[in-house]
């Protein structure tokens, strides 16, 4: 008797802040877990559409989107693209997103619609994945809102710059009103530090000030600056695909392994 299939673990990767990493994080982490034998599914909730450009997935044949399913005109599962790696799959976007914020005013249930896709989608035999990333938009919009409703935690990437916390601190206030508002159990999973400059002096001390401001939370991994991780999308492949031994690509895949150590040991406390 095969044992039944649990409810994947979903996790945003957000940060309202742009050019900080969130999509070449959604892209290559997913990557790595499916590489490690976890099966991952990529929700691309962000109307640039970077994250399945990243994933090899041409415009064109993006057929069915986010934007369907978030418009009730198609189910989850009729949206899922398998990707040429194995165990990895994405729900792609496309500009038709952008204009979902007005379409979706007046739906009922607006802030749940993603989470009552994921539920519907797990309903019937569970999910095949044990993952789920949504890459959100960097901006605090209904996208996110539903990102955030839909999510069990949320993964922050965040870039080593003198603004960095300015950024934190504005997005741990939205995580804090989605958290009281509309869906208590969201956690924040870890914080990534990314484009980390051994070089750079400030590098290291935006990463001690976020160390000591927010302890544990903050990821023992750190994503160096890398121009391999830059050049990848542009081939519309991950970063492990494109060079498996740059700095950047190790330093994903020991990412992956350090979240799944978490999530061990956050499921053996709960």
């Amino acid at each position: 008797m095969t044992e039944p299939r649990k409810k994947p673990r979903v996790l945003v990767v957000a940060n309202q802040k742009g050019g900080v990493g969130k999509t070449t994080t959604a892209i290559n982490l997913s990557t790595a877990l499916a590489a490690i034998g976890e099966p991952t599914l990529v929700i691309d909730i962000d109307p640039q559409g970077n994250a399945s450009t990243g994933l090899g997935v041409p415009r064109a044949s993006r057929t069915v989107t986010t934007y369907d399913v978030l418009m009730g005109e198609a189910k989850l599962a009729d949206a899922i693209v398998e990707t040429r790696i194995p165990k990895l799959s994405i729900v792609p976007a496309t500009v038709d997103l952008s204009g979902a914020e007005l379409e979706l005013i007046d739906k009922p249930r607006r802030n749940f619609i993603l989470k009552d896709a994921l539920a519907e989608y797990s309903a019937h035999g569970g999910s095949p994945f044990s993952y789920v990333l949504i890459d959100c938009p960097p901006s605090l919009t209904l996208l996110t809102i539903n990102a955030m409703t839909a999510a069990d935690a949320v993964m922050v990437p965040l870039q080593c710059e003198f603004f960095a916390l300015e950024g934190l601190s504005q997005l741990l206030k939205t995580i804090d009103l989605v958290r009281a508002n509309i869906n208590p159990s969201l956690e924040i999973q870890g914080i990534v530090l990314t484009m980390f400059d051994k070089r750079n002096k400030l590098s290291d001390q935006v990463a001690a000030d976020v160390r000591q401001n927010m302890g544990e939370k903050v990821y023992n991994t750190v994503i160096p600056r890398n121009v391999r991780i830059s050049e990848a999308p542009s081939h519309g492949m991950p970063a492990l695909v494109y060079d498996l031994r740059c700095p950047g690509s190790q330093a994903y895949i020991k990412l992956a392994g350090e979240l799944i150590q978490r999530e061990r040991i956050g499921a053996a406390a709960a």
